[in-house]
């Protein structure tokens, strides 16, 4: 395991690829504590530097909370019925499924089932937004429509409950669809590429650029992966068309890709075949973005995919198509206990060839299936960090390593982040390296906040908003939630304030505090080792 000694010592990188790529693979369920313990140490920061940053985030929270834009009528909702709450939790399943049921009788009772037996009423008045409390009063008397047509003690329902049902439900059903697509279109862009292109104009003009991902799942057949393949195509063509009109001072818009749309079997037991297939697949998108000037980059999935998709990256990045090129690059989460190790692995590819790799750094975006999918399969320990004070810190672990002097012209920084600590802390450590980087945010989200930010950040940084594309239809099952674990909690969200709990506690909340809060413990019983699962713990390269 690495220690705060050689975690940032440029002989841990300077080693042969083969070596720093099955370390990888050693780091997959490492102990948290222990593990997270060096990372404390990396960071070395003192009660001054952590006063000192805390005071700078307060600074930054203040001016957002003063600005007329900093409260998004979405984000208040998002946070009143936020996923620890038994309503919030309801609403997500609703969002998730409302879209996709086909028939009107189903729909009727999906509404009364989730909205039925929740407590609107604790949520009255806790709000300041007059929208959000007059949606809570909606959701109130929808739950009490619903709730008359159930029959009391074996009785049938009454005359007048059968006409709350006929002249009620059809109406809360119709709201229930057209509140999901309003919501749904506040987190992504366009229904299609030329549509998010269209409405990208007013931030372009403020400086922001954009990276468009044409939303979707798995492919699960050819012809799946075929049509996100040319909905892929497209969208590079029009992003690299809009690229050419744009000021020369606004950086250029890029496009993300996911390698399981373009691929039906991208897993570990087909490596062979994905890296013919899906490295030539690839590598036409490349040579697409190459020629009309649009940087791609590929998103990270589950972290049973990691080794798979460097493989498919490396196998890219040094063919022909990208030499030279220093505009394809890839995404690292840093909830996974291997990303420090998969950004000393970058950098000596980085270094070998001599190309810059852009890399953006987020949190991780499918904590809840990684632990779920650990204890089903019985692994002795999680791949991802089961705190959320540990991933904190293993992020800015990460990006102290991207603003050193190590990844000078071999990783580009990009940094995705909603945390108004994260984001002062980057500025700290950023002013210490004098590197160029970015910020990225999603698309509907901290808008005001970056606004703040980036009058605090070295001049030439700017901000790239990660933007959804896709019908409104295709993306309900999963925008809800992705929100939802973006959202709530403090600080990251910097309008987070009620009579309970103020955000500058949070802020006062020592990094070596992580270490002592209790881990989700592994389950007792094993089942065997099986798929992915063992293929990620004894994968040696």
């Amino acid at each position: 395991m690495l220690n705060a000694n050689n975690m940032l010592d440029s002989a841990t990188w300077q080693q042969e690829l083969d070596t720093l790529f099955a370390r990888i693979s050693e780091h997959y369920a490492v102990d948290e504590d222990a593990f997270v313990r060096e990372l404390v140490n990396v960071l070395s920061a003192d009660t001054d530097d952590f006063r000192r940053i805390a005071g700078k985030t307060a600074e930054l929270v203040r001016e957002v909370r003063e600005m007329d834009t900093a409260v998004d009528t979405i984000d208040e909702l998002l946070q009143q019925y936020s996923l620890d709450t038994h309503e919030g939790l309801m609403l997500m399943c609703l969002a998730e499924a409302m879209l996709r049921i086909p028939d009107k009788a189903t729909a009727d009772a999906l509404i009364e089932d989730k909205l039925g037996p929740a407590d609107w009423q604790a949520h009255m008045g806790q709000s300041e937004s007059w929208l959000v409390n007059a949606s809570t009063w909606g959701l109130l008397m929808t739950g009490r429509v619903v709730s008359l047509d159930k029959p009391r003690e074996g009785k049938p329902s009454s005359f007048i409950n059968k006409l709350v049902n006929r002249m009620g439900e059809p109406v809360i059903r119709r709201a229930m669809v057209e509140a999901m697509k309003i919501m749904g279109k506040q987190f992504v862009l366009g229904r299609d590429i030329d549509e998010a292109l269209k409405r990208s104009k007013p931030l372009f003009n403020k400086g922001y650029t954009y990276s468009y991902d044409m939303l979707g799942e798995a492919a699960r057949t050819r012809a799946d992966a075929k049509r996100y393949f040319d909905d892929y195509a497209q969208a590079i063509e029009r992003v690299g068309k809009t690229s050419q009109s744009l000021p020369a001072a606004t950086p250029s818009p890029s496009v993300s890709i996911k390698l399981s749309a373009l691929h039906p079997r991208y897993e570990f037991g087909r490596r062979d075949q994905v890296l013919v297939e899906l490295v030539g697949t690839v590598r036409e998108l490349a040579a697409m973005a190459r020629e009309r000037d649009v940087a791609l980059t590929i998103d990270a999935e589950e972290v049973d995919r990691l080794e798979i998709s460097l493989e498919v990256f490396r196998a890219i990045y040094e063919s022909d198509t990208c030499k030279g090129w220093g505009h394809f690059g890839l995404v690292v989460q840093a909830y996974s206990k291997r990303a420090l190790p998969v950004l000393h692995y970058l950098n000596r590819l980085a270094d070998r060839q001599g190309d810059e790799i852009p890399l953006r750094l987020v949190k991780g975006a499918y904590w809840d299936s990684e632990i779920k999918e650990s204890q089903q399969l019985g692994v002795e320990g999680y791949p991802v960090f089961t705190r959320k004070a540990s991933t904190d810190v293993a992020y800015l672990a990460c990006a102290r390593f991207l603003l050193s002097d190590q990844t000078r012209g071999r990783i580009f920084p990009q940094f995705a982040t909603h945390n108004a600590h994260t984001i002062s802390t980057i500025l700290e450590l950023s002013n210490e390296a004098k590197r160029s980087f970015e910020f990225q945010r999603l698309h509907g989200m901290g808008e005001a906040l970056y606004d703040a930010a980036l009058k605090r950040a070295p001049k030439g940084t700017y901000c790239r908003i990660y933007a959804p594309v896709a019908p409104i239809r295709t993306c309900s099952p999963t925008w809800y939630a992705a929100c939802s674990r973006t959202a709530p909690t403090p600080p990251s969200c910097t309008n987070w304030s009620t009579p309970r709990f103020r955000w500058s506690h949070s802020a006062c909340t020592p990094w070596k505090a992580c270490a002592s809060t209790p881990a989700i413990p592994i389950l007792a019983f094993r089942f065997p080792r099986t798929s992915t699962a063992r293929n990620a713990v004894t994968r040696k390269g």
